[in-house]
């Protein structure tokens, strides 16, 4: 009897922040972006030595959740939608548990792109969205076999999500998503004159 089953797959866990935890306050998480990224001076510094479009705390803060509690309420909520994806990835952490790494800022300008990449020694990776305006950018994941398919023909342009070497999700603002830190992943160039504003986080184990 013919048999054709998917293996080996790819998991992206896509939810409500809220679905977790207490309602965060969009205009409040907004406003707290902004102040923050206004008051970095060397996270300022860092995104204009990099290169960096627009702003990322990612490089200059490690105590958001510190600084205004709001993050901190983004935090509990995070842990139960991480620890619900862990439970869906069939991970047997034994006596050790996934936590937080890090947590940051990411502020992209209409022009701005976040090039492809991973994110290493890491478990589960993230992002929640603060603001997506018309024609922000989707997040923009890659088959992570692509470098292995060295012969193979292109896929059609209506193959199932599962068969396409790469997948476009476009977020909600208040929507949460993760993914497993080999992933790679990138933000295409932001199409909309207003700021695609989102906060990005890693898990680790321990």
């Amino acid at each position: 009897m013919l048999q054709i089953k998917s293996l080996f797959a790819t998991r992206l866990y896509h939810a409500k922040l809220s679905d977790h935890g207490s309602p965060v306050d969009a205009d409040e998480l907004l406003a707290s972006c902004f102040s923050i990224a206004d008051d970095d001076e060397a996270g300022q510094e860092w995104c204009e030595t990099q290169g960096y479009p627009g702003y990322t705390s990612y490089a200059s803060l490690t105590d958001l959740p510190w600084r205004f509690p709001i993050f901190a309420d983004i935090v509990t909520a995070l842990d139960a939608h991480v620890a619900a994806f862990a439970e869906d990835l069939a991970f047997d952490l034994a006596d050790r548990k996934l936590v937080l790494e890090d947590i940051w800022i990411n502020i992209l300008p209409e022009g701005g792109i976040h090039t492809s990449h991973i994110h290493p020694h890491s478990v589960i990776s993230g992002t929640t969205y603060v603001a997506m305006p018309d024609g922000a950018s989707a997040l923009k994941l890659e088959d992570p076999r692509l470098p292995m398919m060295m012969a193979a023909p292109v896929r059609k342009k209506d193959a199932r999500d599962e068969l396409k070497a790469f997948y476009y999700v476009k977020p909600e603002v208040g929507d949460v998503l993760l993914w497993e830190s080999w992933l790679r992943h990138e933000v295409p160039m932001n199409m909309s004159e207003d700021d695609r504003v989102s906060v990005s986080f890693n898990y680790r184990w321990e």
